[in-house]
């Protein structure tokens, strides 16, 4: 039996820190991986699960995308790119020349910020969804986050958002997507070496990647 009710995955490439010469990152990226049937997300964290065994790692090993060799990287997207599912994401550009306003440097409001761009751009999209936030972070926090997520979104749209949830990346397959999601956008925004054998696995799924401010 097919249940359809959506599912929202979040993560998040590189830092909100704004010191670029002291090593902070260049772009920040969020995306969002949306299953709109639970039973094609069911079958991709099987997979997930099922992909460890067959490259010999522990039930925990978790899969991200930065720490992850060339090797596991590929695997992963081969395992998980037959599966329905697609993804927005927005790439914020921290160049001083381009991000400026007391709001960006605030971590929290900046977070919270690109965040609400996400949500607000796969409205269109989203009915009665429950979303997964990774609960890296302090607990406060996330609680305001979702707090926050809940109205906005809600305010633009009534039922759009059912459900926030909070759970760990590492124990969590899909939020592990997210990431791999989120790690090639930041690859493929900054023209990384060997970016395309990567997005090739995802390039279909993609729905908007926003490039912000232009």
């Amino acid at each position: 039996m097919f249940l359809f009710f959506m599912l929202i995955f979040v993560d998040e490439s590189g830092d909100t820190g704004r010191k670029l010469n002291k090593g902070s990152s260049r772009y920040f990226i969020i995306a969002i991986v949306i299953f709109s049937e639970s039973e094609e997300a069911l079958n991709c964290d099987k997979r997930i699960n099922q992909l460890r065994r067959e490259i010999g790692k522990p039930d925990n090993f978790e899969f991200h995308f930065t720490h992850n060799s060339e090797t596991v990287r590929q695997k992963f997207l081969q395992a998980i790119q037959p599966y329905h599912f697609n993804y927005f994401s927005v790439v914020i550009d921290k160049h001083p020349n381009k991000l400026w306003g007391p709001g960006f440097k605030d971590k929290e409001s900046f977070y919270k910020y690109a965040c609400n761009m996400v949500f607000t751009n796969a409205l269109f999209y989203l009915d009665d969804a429950t979303a997964v936030l990774d609960k890296s972070g302090s607990p406060d926090f996330r609680n305001r986050l979702a707090k926050y997520l809940r109205k906005r979104i809600n305010e633009q749209g009534t039922g759009k958002i059912k459900k926030l949830k909070q759970q760990r990346s590492s124990a969590n397959n899909l939020l592990q997507l997210a990431d791999y999601v989120s790690g090639i956008i930041n690859r493929k925004v900054q023209n990384k070496r060997g970016w395309m054998q990567y997005y090739k696995y995802i390039s279909d799924k993609e729905n908007w990647v926003q490039i912000w401010p232009k």
